[in-house]
């Protein structure tokens, strides 16, 4: 700036040294001020209003501001001192460089705030676990391309060509993605179920006979499962959406159980299906809603088959409601008097006379 240098000269300081010591004291002041005017006054005014987002703005960038104003002033300062062009050159590269970057850390933090009030916004519509996820992966993809965004800025400035350079990268960058092409694939597999939300932390889920259990945490690269062994399994995401996952947490907690039994043939079948549905009714874990039923399946080989669904509200509770099931159907069978069947046969042998 010019213009400082000159109303220093009118005011009788020629002094290069003690110009440049009073330019820094000054971008000093002015930085400890704007500090000091965020917090005292801007802070106040952001209170005031409705949102959070301004009151966060003005928290996060008060300080990357403060160090913005020093770094310009000791680039005024660098100028006033009249050093050998070729150092000046080099000296102002490197502080223009860190205005840069500092513009680039000030637009992240102004970003990262929309993304995280957006985020609150989403989670409070949604019980859903998969909008943190997702709040954190467009906290990383921001931060990522900002940076290298001003990166970029800052080798143009230094007089680097860029176009070459991208398109060396991009050729560069078709072999680094052939070369990781099952990472990417893990990568964008989880971008896929996270914005899907086929699956979230806490789901109980079954991907087949011998993988089940509760999803502890779904990663860009992989998803860990704990098994009921207490066990964890890790799967690539690139592995796991292109599976049949069965979700028993989707639509909602609220699972169906079916329990199967048998009575001897000569029973009653209406009394059988009464019996049965007053004990599935004292069940604590039952509903009510949807209605039990207990229907008359088919005449088997060795007894009338019949099958039993009840509905309760958690998935977490099903084995015990499941269980209790069973043991209430034996016990009312067994007190009724009413035969309960297994597998068998009959040999009948004929005699043949000499």
């Amino acid at each position: 700036m010019v213009w400082l240098s000159t109303y220093m000269d009118s005011i009788g300081v020629t002094n290069v040294f003690l110009q440049a010591f009073l330019t820094l004291v000054l971008f000093f002041t002015l930085s400890k001020l704007a500090v000091i005017i965020s917090e005292k006054i801007f802070l106040k005014l952001a209170s005031k209003t409705e949102t959070k987002v301004d009151d966060l703005i003005v928290e996060k960038t008060k300080n990357p501001i403060s160090i913005l104003l020093l770094i310009i002033g000791s680039i005024i300062a660098v100028q006033q001192l009249g050093m050998k062009e070729s150092i000046e050159d080099m000296v102002v590269k490197i502080l223009v460089s860190s205005v840069i970057f500092m513009v680039g850390i000030i637009a992240i933090r102004v970003f990262n705030i929309f993304v995280e009030e957006w985020g609150n916004k989403l989670a409070a519509r949604s019980k859903s676990t998969t909008d943190d996820s997702i709040v954190i992966l467009l906290h990383r993809t921001i931060t990522i391309v900002i940076l290298i965004l001003a990166f970029l800025y800052i080798l143009s400035y230094w007089g680097v060509e860029i176009g070459p350079m991208l398109a060396s990268l991009g050729v560069a960058g078709i072999a680094v993605a052939f070369a990781l092409q099952t990472t990417l694939g893990n990568i964008f597999g989880g971008i896929s179920m996270i914005i899907d939300k086929s699956i979230s932390v806490g789901d109980v889920v079954q991907l087949d006979a011998k993988t089940s259990g509760t999803v502890t945490d779904v990663g860009l690269r992989s998803t860990k499962i704990r098994t009921w062994d207490n066990e964890i399994v890790i799967i690539p995401n690139g592995q796991l959406a292109n599976q049949n996952i069965h979700n028993v947490a989707l639509p909602d907690p609220m699972v169906r159980v079916q329990v199967n039994f048998g009575v001897a043939y000569g029973s009653d079948v209406v009394h059988v299906r009464k019996i049965v549905m007053k004990e599935i009714k004292n069940i604590d874990a039952v509903l009510s809603e949807p209605a039990i039923i207990v229907r008359f399946q088919e005449m088997g080989d060795s007894a009338l088959l019949f099958r039993c669904y009840f509905w309760v509200g958690d998935h977490m509770k099903r084995i015990g409601a499941k269980e209790e099931a069973t043991e209430r159907i034996y016990n009312i069978l067994n007190k009724e008097k009413i035969g309960i069947p297994f597998p068998q046969m009959d040999v009948y042998i004929k005699e043949h006379k000499k």
